[in-house]
């Protein structure tokens, strides 16, 4: 089978295809054939050896995937040969609290990732997928999915009324507009790009800022929202301004990671707003469960900025690296 490695992380272009042995399947343990994989931002600091120390040549990255079920081993009861699912990247997070040890069993990170023909998986990780989705819809769930429903759902305790903010226009921000939408929320937006700006207008966004003409879009969103109440916040090096966008008891999921040099002068706003502030390093299997479940109920398209073929992976990271994307970068497998 085919499959893609990540060589020796000094960038993208370490990236290779090469032939490998078809999995079998062990006792707890499925083997997929991948129909889709979806990238996130993380996978291009694996390929420059920035996420977690290097890694062994020949792992198989990415996370992301759809799948069908092609063989189970001894002891599988959750999902059976033909079944169309997605695995949390997180292998051993069913449900409950985050633990670190969950670490040393990240897809594409500390083990194997989804980027081949075939993968083998333990099988507990597994979701099944809706039929009303294709596979390359499918593929953007598990990582931007979990950790959205984290942040808003499970952090956020979203409810109609309240007022969202999202930063930028990647696959987590964008999915995050639409699971507020779907909870009768009103979505709040940055970009640097007026282009991008009015898409997220035609997806729903109810207030939109281009931070780049405005540097202190803080006071722009405090002035037309009078506060948010959740923030998704992907960059960390604004969370002292999404601190001044919110309202008072305000819940901000921080999921991307502090810029060095952003000080603590921000403090006070989090006392005097009595906010939470919380880490998110993404979600459960229940928590996936019951995002595909809510995205089932109410129809919501995930959106798929560009769908690449199996053997253009590398073009496909770098599409990704640009930054000219709205939503998902997709690689179709099979």
């Amino acid at each position: 089978m085919k499959a893609w490695e990540i060589g020796d992380q000094k960038d993208l272009d370490s990236l290779r295809m090469v032939e490998r042995d078809t999995p079998i399947a062990g006792h707890g343990q499925a083997v997929l054939a991948i129909k889709a994989c979806g990238l996130n931002h993380r996978d291009l600091m694996i390929m420059r050896g920035r996420y977690g120390g290097p890694k062994p040549e020949t792992q198989i990255p990415l996370s992301d995937a759809s799948g069908e079920v092609v063989s189970v081993g001894e002891g599988v009861t959750n999902v059976s040969p033909g079944d169309m699912v997605c695995a949390t990247h997180f292998t051993p997070w069913i449900s409950g609290d985050y633990d670190p040890s969950f670490l040393r069993a990240d897809l594409g990170n500390s083990m194997d990732g989804m980027l081949a023909e075939r993968v083998v998986v333990p099988a507990s990780c597994l979701v099944k997928l809706p039929s009303n989705l294709t596979p390359e819809q499918s593929a953007t769930l598990p990582v931007a999915g979990a950790t959205v429903w984290s942040c808003v759902q499970v952090l956020g305790q979203i409810k109609a009324g309240d007022t969202v903010l999202m930063l930028g226009t990647g696959g987590v921000s964008v999915f995050a507009l639409q699971i507020a939408k779907m909870n009768g929320a009103r979505a709040v937006i940055t970009s640097s790009s007026d282009e991008k700006l009015e898409r997220m207008r035609e997806l729903g966004a109810d207030v939109s800022v281009n931070y780049r003409d405005n540097p202190e879009w803080d006071k722009e969103v405090l002035e037309k929202t009078g506060g948010v109440d959740i923030v998704v916040e992907t960059v960390g090096g604004t969370l002292g301004q999404s601190i001044n966008a919110c309202a008072p008891n305000g819940r901000i999921g921080l999921i991307g990671a502090l810029a060095s040099g952003s000080g603590q002068s921000f403090m006070g706003g989090l006392l005097i707003k009595n906010l939470v502030l919380k880490g998110i390093t993404s979600g459960s299997r229940a928590m996936l469960e019951e995002c595909i479940a809510a995205i089932e109920v109410n129809g919501l398209d995930p959106i798929i900025d560009r769908v690449f073929d199996f053997d253009e992976a590398l073009e496909a990271y770098k599409h990704l690296d640009s930054g000219s994307h709205i939503g998902k970068v997709v690689i179709k497998v099979s």
